[in-house]
């Protein structure tokens, strides 16, 4: 009964005129900037944070998720037609995408990525919808040794999963925990590292670091790409797949969803492993996996949909637990704390009609990009031919008035730039920017549950060996850092032995000869 009534409480906030509108504004945005080649929604929901201040909280949550799964929808219209992915998890809708588009099947393809979207994506909050109460009873019981012990894995997996190592991710967050310190001490109210700067007592300002170190880097790489400036052409053919092309789906878009919600719940996993998953279980399965790589339509449904289930179980952990489980939620996150709100289970308790109101406009977001993809398809071919360079110039003047606006200083002008320089060097050194802002955001939560917890024992650390809950974040963190570790050392020796077995060889051979 419950769930029902939180059920009706959500939609009648999501239904409310001016929510739909943002939400149908939101989601043009996203699926806009999605099919921007080398845009997508890290860059999207960055770049519209800061023009959200003054708007109402829920309406303005409301229009940033909705650039969230846009974007995920808009980023299959460039890998299918330029084989450009306009995001990570397009990746491997280029597989397939793009050689039915050089079929000329370039309008099926994108009309099955848009249902399977579709579809996935509502089940994919039918399932939040029905898990985030239960999730909410249980961290509840939390307090700061397992929020500390908490935030501590969930920084330690996603050091793992974002960059090329375990050690790099770690070095990113550390770096970002470094900054989140800067400003004002929040118990005893002394400077830190402000260097006497007036400017620095408030400490980094979230939206120029996350516009400096996602939109300049971003748009750097993308320049020095040699078709930076070419104006593609594409043809579509016909828009709507078969029934029989449908129907080779119909199992497809269940188990993509599954996976997909499964993985996008866990913090760091993502939708790029989602996609990656989900098209690596159905090629094992399908009965046409010859075909996959040469463009299977499955190999289309299957990433587009895992990637938009997980875009809603990223959902899971952000509102239940107030944990970010990717770079966009981190943004979310950051756009959440901007209205004075602290996701986590005390906001579904203190503001159940925003986070209710939040969840059931995903289903009218769904809604509204199905009607979006399927009759503006040959519109959004239009907008993937307009060349970078103009693309460019204007994502770096809405970056910087959206930057300046957001506190109206200068300053935070030269943060953007410094971070986007930054973040370009430690790009092009193989580094991943998103934990710094994962370091950012978590780096006060993970101080200030740390103090509290350090209070309720009077200075004792073991308080997080002694709680159950605390104790196996504790062991989880302890094996997220061992195992890459083991992995490592166990790839040096094979690789040595297989050294020496090619050298022994060589040595048989020559002594025969």
């Amino acid at each position: 009964m419950d769930f029902l009534q939180n059920l009706a409480l959500g939609f009648s906030v999501a239904l409310t005129v001016q929510n739909v509108l943002f939400c149908f504004l939101g989601t043009l945005l996203g699926t806009f900037l999605g099919a921007l080649p080398g845009v997508g929604a890290i860059t999207g929901v960055a770049l519209l944070v800061p023009l959200t201040f003054g708007m109402d909280p829920a309406t303005a949550i409301i229009m940033l998720c909705g650039i969230y799964y846009g974007g995920q929808y808009g980023g299959s219209t460039s890998a299918i037609l330029l084989n450009i992915p306009g995001d990570a998890p397009a990746v491997l809708t280029t597989l397939d995408g793009y050689p039915m588009a050089m079929k000329g099947m370039g309008g099926p393809a994108l009309a099955i990525a848009a249902i399977g979207s579709f579809i996935a994506g509502t089940l994919g909050v039918v399932a939040l919808s029905v898990v985030a109460e239960p999730l909410v009873e249980l961290a509840l019981r939390f307090g700061p040794p397992e929020y500390f012990a908490l935030i501590l894995a969930s920084l330690i997996s996603l050091s793992g999963i974002f960059g090329e190592s375990l050690l790099k991710g770690m070095l990113m967050v550390l770096f970002g925990v470094l900054i989140s310190t800067v400003g004002m001490d929040p118990v005893s109210g002394t400077e830190r590292l402000t260097f006497g700067s007036v400017n620095m007592m408030n400490g980094f300002s979230f939206i120029a670091v996350a516009l400096g170190i996602f939109v300049i880097p971003e748009i750097a790489q993308n320049l020095s790409r040699p078709q930076a400036g070419e104006v593609y052409k594409v043809s579509v053919g016909r828009i709507m797949p078969s029934w029989v092309e449908m129907l080779k789906c119909k199992f497809t878009v269940l188990r993509a969803t599954v996976i997909g919600f499964l993985v996008g719940a866990l913090p760091g996993a993502g939708t790029t492993l989602a996609a990656m998953l989900a098209y690596t279980v159905e090629k094992k399965v399908s009965a046409n996996s010859r075909e996959f790589g040469q463009g299977a339509i499955e190999g289309v449904c299957a990433p587009e949909s895992a990637n938009n289930a997980a875009a809603s179980g990223a959902f899971v952990p952000l509102l239940a637990l107030g944990i970010p489980g990717s770079a966009v939620t981190a943004i979310l996150m950051g756009a959440f704390m901007m209205f004075g709100l602290r996701p986590g289970p005390l906001l579904i308790k203190t503001n159940p009609d925003l986070v209710w109101g939040l969840i059931c406009s995903m289903f009218v977001g769904n809604i509204l990009l199905l009607i979006l993809n399927l009759p503006l398809i040959k519109f959004w071919v239009k907008i993937v031919q307009i060349p970078y360079e103009i693309l460019a110039g204007m994502i770096i003047l809405c970056s910087t008035t959206a930057c300046y606006a957001s506190n109206g200083n200068v300053f935070d002008l030269y943060i953007m730039l410094g971070f986007g320089i930054l973040g370009w060097i430690v790009t092009t050194l193989g580094y991943s920017v998103a934990p710094i802002l994962l370091g950012l955001i978590l780096g006060p939560l993970l101080e200030y549950n740390l103090r509290g917890a350090l209070v309720l024992s009077q200075g004792d650390p073991s308080i997080f060996f002694t709680r159950p809950i605390s104790l196996v974040f504790i062991i989880y963190t302890a094996v997220a850092l061992l195992v890459p570790m083991f992995r490592t050392k166990r790839k040096k020796r094979l690789g040595q032995s297989d050294g020496a077995a090619a050298d022994q060889k060589t040595t048989t051979v020559h002594t025969i000869k």
